[in-house]
């Protein structure tokens, strides 16, 4: 129907939501920076070396976060 020439990187003002439920992303993926854009990146690390040093599932079936 369409596409959309919308990439949401850090710095980002999300106008809608005030909530996000996801997972563990890989590095350097698109949803990661989705996540840093909402968190902020320096909240995100903190987040996913907390993650690792606790030994968090990743990816799709692995532990979720919810950022607020």
């Amino acid at each position: 129907r369409g596409e959309a020439d919308l990439f949401i990187f850090p710095g980002y003002e999300f106008k809608v939501v005030n909530a996000m439920l996801t997972y563990f992303h890989l590095p350097k993926s698109t949803l990661l920076m989705l996540v840093s854009a909402f968190a902020s990146r320096p909240a995100t690390l903190q987040a996913y070396q907390h993650a690792v040093e606790e030994r968090y599932r990743f990816y799709s079936y692995g532990d979720c976060m919810l950022i607020f």
